[in-house]
């Protein structure tokens, strides 16, 4: 009988417990990247050969706020030394325009007697040339001389209370934005008012009007002659006074006059007066003309042949 080999124990070993963790156990024992612990000992290795981070922080802080303390400090220094400079040139642009200024009001005034010595020059020309009483009376209605005599005194003014800006009325346009304020047509209609009321002369603020005058606006200033005027205006007009003061206010200008100041606030004052002083206008050239006697040749007998 055949001898059967031995039987050999084949039982394995039981499994370990945590040979299904085996990766949980990997990321455990490694669980820092080699790229990573490589970088982090370099880091280490130029700490120990250099300034703690820290430190590093602090002298790079410190550097930038000295070089801030330095450019301002720069800047300081030169506003310093350019100061002196922009204050003696602003004194000295002071003191030109102080001159210039001094140099024109000395020209006006110049301007303001040579036309003064003009006028009279004029009115010694009319009555040399003859022009007698008739003279007398042109250079009166043209205005080359002062007048005196019983009259009305009217006196314009804006409103108390002006508001900012139109609120779409018509008196509200352009240059005058606000309704309260008195405008060159008033004062055209107010003027051409008392004239055709009996007026003989007129004057608005001590400007004497003529057949030339203008009345214009420039902006929000309103201009007689090209002189601008503020308010009030003192306009003064020499006539009968009572018969002057009546008719103006009966008139459809007084009438117009009489809706400013109840619609819009301007204020207004009329008086009767019993002399007023009106000056010349300045400048003025009075010319008369005579009748042409000779009888006037043919044309045919002027040419040549």
């Amino acid at each position: 009988m055949s001898q059967q080999p031995p039987v050999r124990s084949t039982t394995a070993h039981p499994p370990r417990p945590d040979a299904s963790m085996s990766l949980l156990t990997n990321v455990m024992d490694h669980s820092l990247d080699d790229g990573y612990a490589e970088a982090a000992a370099r880091k280490t290795a130029a700490g120990e050969g250099g300034l703690p981070r820290t430190l590093r922080a602090k002298l790079g802080l410190a550097a930038g706020l000295v070089l801030a303390a330095l450019v301002v400090t720069v800047g300081a220094a030169q506003a310093r030394v350019a100061a002196p400079v922009v204050a003696k040139e602003r004194e000295e642009l002071i003191d030109r325009i102080g001159r210039e200024t001094d140099a024109a009001d000395e020209l006006e005034e110049s301007v303001e007697a040579l036309r003064d010595d003009v006028g009279a020059r004029q009115r010694e020309a009319l009555k040399d040339s003859g022009g007698g009483d008739q003279g007398e009376l042109v250079s009166l209605l043209s205005g080359a001389v002062e007048v005196h005599g019983p009259g009305v005194k009217l006196i314009v003014d804006d409103a108390e209370e002006t508001a900012e800006g139109g609120d779409g009325d018509p008196r509200g346009t352009s240059g005058f934005s606000d309704t309260g304020r008195v405008r060159d047509r008033d004062l055209q209609r107010v003027v051409n008012g008392l004239w055709e009321s009996g007026a003989e002369a007129i004057s608005i603020n001590g400007q004497r009007l003529t057949a030339l005058s203008a009345i214009r606006a420039a902006g929000d200033a309103i201009l007689v002659d090209n002189r601008p005027l503020v308010p009030p205006y003192t306009v003064l007009a020499v006539g009968d006074g009572k018969q002057l003061s009546t008719r103006f206010q009966d008139s459809a200008d007084g009438l117009y006059l009489h809706v400013l100041q109840e619609n819009y606030g301007i204020r207004t004052a009329l008086s009767v007066e019993e002399d007023l002083r009106l000056p010349a206008a300045p400048s003025l050239i009075v010319r008369t003309a005579q009748p042409r006697t000779e009888t006037a040749q043919p044309q045919a007998e002027k040419g040549t042949s």
